[in-house]
């Protein structure tokens, strides 16, 4: 491999703005060498505004992923088109960075993991609670006992709906909020715990018009589901398109002998009144005038920088990795999120029967 790590990224919307603000910061390690989206017209805009030159643009995954010489291919498209990609890559014998979800179905994320493991190939995934500077630091500070055993933890990831299309439908999106935000908290609290959780039990609002707002949705527009692990810690993870105001990232921490309460989206020094209002205060933020306070670097602050860093490192050594950025870890966290929405359904708890 070349000294740096080429990149086909392919999407140059939304999730590709977050990676693409990363591989900015990235450039002693990573080289944007093409950007693939159908709107082609979003290529040379999302180029521009992170300082990225020399790069071929493509309007066909398939085309561009035969043509470009890379080392990783990052998928930052609509969740139904994950495993189209990843699958084409490998076969091309490409690493894979996936954004969240991995997949729509369990039945994709198994071929996905397994094409990449024919393929000799990393298959990343990508979550970015685990590089949250914040969040880190808040577990640096359980690990040194500073707030006795650990017993409770409560995380949820909610805004007022998703801006994308293809999130109204489960063929596209996979789920609803559960599977959309919730996967965020789940998989977070998964790789926190090695995997081993023993028992779990959910509700959601059922989608449709048994949702609490969006009626026009087919998955839930809000979801809870409560996991116990092996080593007796209890989660209330919570997602939901319900919520006001801007995104809330909240992890809430409880031990023997203190607590704590982790805010990744709304933890500004900046206290802003505007009449006029601001150009961008946080993600999803539903009014920019009155008092704010706005985000000072966002995407640093929620790990996208933290987690690019990693899988460019992991993709020049060819090695896997950390816990809960693995292909296999995305697949467990869609299993976790399905047997989610079946508790809620059949009104169960549900054990891990697979947990020796």
């Amino acid at each position: 491999m070349s000294k740096k790590v080429r990149v086909l990224l392919v999407g140059a919307s939304f999730s590709a703005d977050l990676h693409a603000d990363a591989y900015s910061r990235c450039t002693d390690l990573a080289e944007i060498v093409a950007i693939c989206d159908k709107a082609t017209e979003r290529i040379p805009a999302l180029a521009e505004r992170y300082g990225f030159t020399g790069y071929q643009a493509y309007d066909d995954f398939e085309k561009a992923i035969d043509e470009v010489d890379c080392d990783v291919v990052d998928v930052c498209m609509p969740n139904f088109l994950h495993k189209a990609v990843a699958l084409k890559a490998f076969e091309k014998g490409r690493h894979v960075i996936s954004e969240k979800p991995l997949a729509t179905t369990i039945e994709d994320a198994e071929e996905m993991v397994a094409a990449a493991e024919k393929a000799g190939k990393q298959l990343f995934y990508a979550e970015d609670w685990l590089f949250a500077p914040a969040l880190n630091k808040a577990l640096s500070i359980v690990k040194e006992g500073g707030i006795g055993e650990q017993k409770y933890i409560r995380a949820r990831e909610c805004h007022n709906g998703s801006h994308s299309p293809f999130a109204q439908t489960i063929k596209f999106c996979g789920g609803g909020a559960m599977t959309h935000l919730g996967v965020h908290p789940v998989c977070f609290m998964l790789a926190l715990k090695d995997f081993k959780w023993t028992e779990l039990t959910a509700m959601t609002s059922g989608g449709l018009d048994k949702n609490l707002i969006h009626d026009k949705m087919e998955g839930e527009d809000w979801g809870v589901v409560v996991i116990k692990f092996a080593d007796g810690t209890v989660a209330t993870l919570e997602s939901n398109y319900v919520t006001v105001g801007g995104m809330e990232d909240v992890i809430d921490i409880y031990g023997t002998t203190g607590c704590m309460h982790v805010d990744l989206t709304f933890s500004s020094a900046i206290n802003c009144f505007s009449e006029t209002g601001l150009s961008y205060t946080v993600e999803k933020a539903d009014v920019k005038t009155g008092w704010s306070r706005p985000a000072v670097d966002e995407k640093f602050n929620l790990g996208y920088v933290g987690e690019i860093r990693h899988f460019m490192e992991c993709a020049r050594d060819n090695k896997e990795a950390r816990v809960g950025l693995r292909g296999k870890d995305g697949l467990e966290a869609l299993r976790v999120i399905n047997l989610a929405y079946q508790s809620s359904r059949e009104g169960r708890a549900i054990k891990n029967e697979n947990l020796k």
